[in-house]
């Protein structure tokens, strides 16, 4: 095992492996930026780093500040949490290259995925269902047209290195597909350096079902049930939950073995999680590989009792598989929600200082965050301030629990979308399971 490992990261995915680190006995070095000097991650590292300016630019997705700062406080491994540099393979090649190893797939492995055209030909070609679309990025108009026409309308257009909905647009009728060809590829452009996108069917009212898998150096891999993200605002989840309602055992063991055979092609190693679309008749089909830590990650951990993160370092480290496949066990039904610094209504990011911040507790409740009373929410980053998660023995119980940790939480000094949530988890739809990508558009319909 390591004896030191630096979290190139911030928030509460920092404090949280921090703590994992602790509890292996694994020394920590925590890199921040001038905005985030006093941050609960910088506090909790047995040394911190400072990077560079407030602006992630110049800081968080400074490679060389990052390699630096490893270098100095004698870091032998790097873990880089999610978002950042998590899912970016030069980094993790330039990490192995100087003699530290990146806590995450081979560099090979996040280039594969990291092409969602390409990771979409794999998946194919495993004999995963794939929904009807291009093959590959498609070159110009025509040939977009001519996709469109194959595959039927509505469609989507997708970036290839694509994440987050950024490059994403829905083209309901042939006469907006020049003029949203041109604004995706433009987005994609300006997000990810890579203009290249591709087209797919689109489905109208899906849900957002994700697979987690762990894969060792040995090449040998589990996976852990399922996520169920379909609430989500713009492609951006905003409550998950394990297990679905939606699936069976047999749709679940069906979706498992999927995704192990395409992180299994991928040469991959550490977690990952391949993340699936599931119509109204329970065909599924493949989306997308991410090949990071999951920020929803908790819901996991709650019904298998297993610590992922800490699975990440040990096969880092060598070691193999905590568990085999027949040892896991999906155990009640856990809920998380992402609690973020933002206008509930408008979802527009909230900064400033927490005048008070009371958490939630008791039975079956955990919570992540990276707040405290006195914390200034800088408007430089992701909003999230922290995670509500809880576990029941079963759905109805968790609702119940989740309802009432929300209702306890106290944050004041910014707004916070604990109302969102609190009308979610209200809703009769959401109550009954019947969720799907558009839940959230019907609800802010129905308001």
């Amino acid at each position: 095992m390591f004896s030191k490992v630096l979290i190139a990261n911030r928030g509460e995915i920092a404090v949280r492996i921090i703590r994992a680190c602790r509890e292996l006995g694994i020394r920590t070095a925590a890199v921040f930026s001038q905005a985030d000097a006093d941050a609960l991650h910088v506090q909790l590292a047995d040394e911190a780093v400072c990077i560079g300016p407030p602006q992630a630019a110049q800081s968080y997705l400074k490679i060389a500040a990052i390699i630096s700062a490893a270098e100095i406080t004698g870091a032998e491994a790097i873990h880089p949490g999610y978002g950042f540099l998590a899912e970016n393979p030069h980094f993790a090649e330039v990490c192995e290259g100087c003699g530290i190893r990146f806590i995450g797939p081979s560099a090979s492995s996040i280039q594969m995925m990291g092409d969602k055209a390409a990771a979409r030909r794999m998946a194919a070609a495993q004999g995963v269902p794939v929904l009807p679309g291009s093959q590959h990025p498609v070159r110009d108009l025509e040939e977009a047209r001519r996709v469109a026409r194959d595959i039927g309308y509505p469609v989507i257009i997708k970036a290839s290195a694509g994440g987050g909905g950024k490059g994403m647009r829905v083209v309901a009728e042939p006469e907006a597909l020049e003029s949203s060809l041109a604004t995706a590829a433009a987005e994609a452009a300006a997000a990810f350096g890579d203009a290249a996108v591709y087209l797919e069917r689109y489905l109208p009212d899906p849900r957002h079902v994700e697979i987690q898998v762990l894969m060792d150096g040995q090449g040998q891999g589990i996976h852990l049930g399922e996520r169920d993200c379909s609430i989500q605002r713009r492609h951006q989840k905003l409550l998950e939950e394990a297990p679905s309602p939606a699936l069976t055992d047999s749709l679940r063991q069906a979706m498992g073995r999927a995704a192990l055979s395409v992180a299994q092609a991928a040469g991959y190693r550490n977690a990952g999680t391949v993340e699936f679309l599931l119509d109204e008749l329970g065909n599924f089909y493949f989306m997308e590989m991410n090949t990071r830590i999951q920020v929803e990650h908790p819901v996991t951990e709650m019904v298998t009792g297993l610590d992922l993160v800490k699975a990440q370092l040990r096969i880092a480290a060598g070691e193999p598989l905590p568990v085999s496949q027949a040892e896991v066990r999906l155990t009640g039904h856990s809920l998380e929600c992402r609690i973020n610094a933002e206008d509930p209504d408008r979802f527009l990011p909230s900064p400033g200082r927490l005048t008070n911040y009371r958490s939630s507790g008791g039975p079956g409740v955990r919570v992540d965050s990276h707040a405290y009373v006195g914390y200034v929410v800088p408007p430089y980053y992701d909003s999230l301030l922290g995670k509500l998660v809880v576990h029941g023995c079963d759905r109805g119980e968790a609702i119940a629990r989740m309802q009432r940790a929300l209702d306890e939480t106290q944050i004041q000094g910014v707004q916070t979308t604990i109302p969102f949530h609190q009308k979610v988890l209200r809703h009769p739809d959401f109550l009954a399971g019947r969720t799907s990508t558009r839940f959230l558009e019907r609800l802010l319909q129905e308001q």
